[in-house]
């Protein structure tokens, strides 16, 4: 059988990592008394670890990720900053890699503090003790602080520790109660403190601490889109993804559209296909409404969401032809308000950018 050679399929995401360093300028503009971690986790947050810690190799203060594999990576391609492990080790060949490559380590659970009591290390380690103020996914209550505190001290596979928290309404309600909180358990410590998120570190200066920890505003995405807009912080989107009509349709009235029909046309209309879907990562759950920008016009999508494509409304935009180009987030269309729309958030949007999208990066 011979195959034929098929045009590739238009979409594709463009990843400006000139805006993701100044997104991290931006931050550290914020706190200026402060250190910042570049989080990175999750290949930075689907934009590529490679090429965001690159575009800010000669600024970034740190990087925060999740494993050891993205770790190794950057002591490999000699990034010699601090780098810290969010949720720390996991098993006790863990501990040793962790201080073979100079990495410090969140410690959040009486497992994993008696596993650094027990390992021989090469080296101690830099701790950040993390504390549950109300988040209630990891770290150690504020009773159980005065204890573990002299247990790591105690410890010679500890060279340092920093107390450390995470705020679960900095984007909303505030941060009063977690704060006291947190103040309560490390007052009189002497330690310095971690607490920052990117809402905490934009929102509240009392909190920015020895380190910030700014995520999802490096990557252009308010952390707090109900109260304040990525374009009014002064953010930069990094990600575009694009595409293009792949086909045009004629409806009469009456008429629906995808799978289980379920827009319905009320007159005559025009919709184009675009070449996206579920699988390159757009949101399945994106109803009917969800803002898209055809030639730059912004219009918005109709029916559900297939694998492959998606559909269109071409009311206004007269010249939308096969070919015509789509914006599904990024420069003109912000991902928040895609998110906002299909009912989720910026970071599963960049997070859900799947393998077949081909990604490419530029440093405007």
């Amino acid at each position: 059988m011979v195959l034929s050679v098929q045009p590739a399929r238009p979409i594709r995401a463009r990843i400006d990592t000139r805006a993701f360093r100044d997104n991290y300028l931006l931050s550290k503009r914020t706190a200026p008394q402060a250190r910042a971690f570049c989080v990175v986790k999750a290949n930075a947050y689907g934009h590529g670890l490679a090429q965001c810690a690159q575009a800010v190799r000669d600024v970034a203060d740190g990087f925060a990720l999740l494993d050891l594999a993205e770790a190794n990576y950057l002591r490999e391609a000699e990034y010699v900053q601090p780098i810290l492990l969010l949720e720390g080790c996991f098993d006790a060949a863990d501990w040793h890699e962790a201080a073979s490559l100079r990495v410090s380590v969140v410690v959040h659970s009486l497992p994993q503090l008696q596993a650094l009591e027990a390992a021989r290390l090469m080296r101690p380690l830099e701790v950040f003790l993390k504390i549950n103020t109300g988040m209630n996914r990891l770290g150690f209550s504020v009773e159980e602080v005065p204890e573990v505190l002299a247990r790591l001290r105690a410890s010679t596979n500890v060279a340092a520790i920093i107390g450390m928290t995470h705020f679960a309404t900095a984007d909303g309600e505030g941060v009063d109660a977690p704060w006291a909180h947190f103040m309560a358990a490390t007052q009189d410590t002497g330690l310095q403190i971690s607490a920052s998120n990117s809402a905490a570190l934009l929102r509240f200066p009392q909190t920015h601490g020895a380190w910030v920890r700014p995520g999802i505003m490096l990557y252009g995405g308010s952390p707090m889109p109900a109260l304040q807009s990525a374009a009014d912080i002064g953010l930069k989107p990094v990600m575009t993804l694009e595409s293009a009509l792949i086909a045009v349709q004629e409806l009469h009235a009456g008429e629906r559209v995808g799978y289980g029909g379920t827009f319905v046309a009320e007159r005559a209309m025009r919709i184009g296909v675009v070449a996206c879907g579920y699988a390159d990562g757009y949101p399945r759950h994106a109803t009917t409404g969800t803002p898209i920008l055809v030639d730059g016009i912004r219009t918005r999508t109709l029916g559900r969401v297939s694998m492959d494509m998606l559909a269109c409304d071409l009311t206004g935009i007269p010249g939308a032809a096969i070919g015509s180009a789509v914006t599904l987030w990024g420069k003109g269309l912000p991902a928040d308000e895609v998110a906002t729309a299909a009912g989720t958030i910026s970071y599963e949007l960049f997070c859900a950018l799947t393998t077949r999208v081909p990604v490419s990066f530029a440093h405007d």
